[in-house]
């Protein structure tokens, strides 16, 4: 039986819980992984591997969090800021993230707020079907 996001929710809370060490009143939808869970990019494999185990799935990590690559990539950055072909490849990589808000100021040093909770909730639950 497929599981619903409210259940993904849950699930992703222990997770993220258990892996960064914080409370579950603050590990909200709205919650951004870096800045509002203090989660550092060593936590991310923590996370990743933790969300294969509960869910039974293989995350691939540039799947999940493909900014890294693409900040390497000299066409897609400028500036301190991803390009057009940037933020192509950002939403083309990331469809279950809503990228609008980031694409009016696209600085590579917002680029970890795109990772929420529900960002997760939405990537585990498109793997799922």
């Amino acid at each position: 039986m497929a599981m619903t996001k409210d259940e993904i929710l849950k699930e992703i809370q222990n997770v993220l819980i258990d892996a960064l060490g914080v409370d579950d009143d603050e590990v909200t939808p709205e919650a951004k992984l870096m800045a509002d869970l203090g989660a550092e990019s060593i936590d991310f494999l923590d996370i990743v591997f933790r969300m294969e185990k509960a869910f039974g799935i293989k995350i691939p990590r540039e799947e999940l969090f493909p900014a890294e690559a693409l900040l390497n990539t000299a066409d897609f950055v400028s500036a301190g800021k991803l390009t057009q072909k940037g933020l192509d490849e950002l939403k083309k990589r990331m469809p279950h993230t809503d990228i609008s808000k980031f694409a009016a100021d696209p600085n590579v040093n917002k680029i970890g707020d795109l990772f929420t909770v529900q960002v997760l909730v939405d990537f585990v639950a498109a793997k799922l079907k």
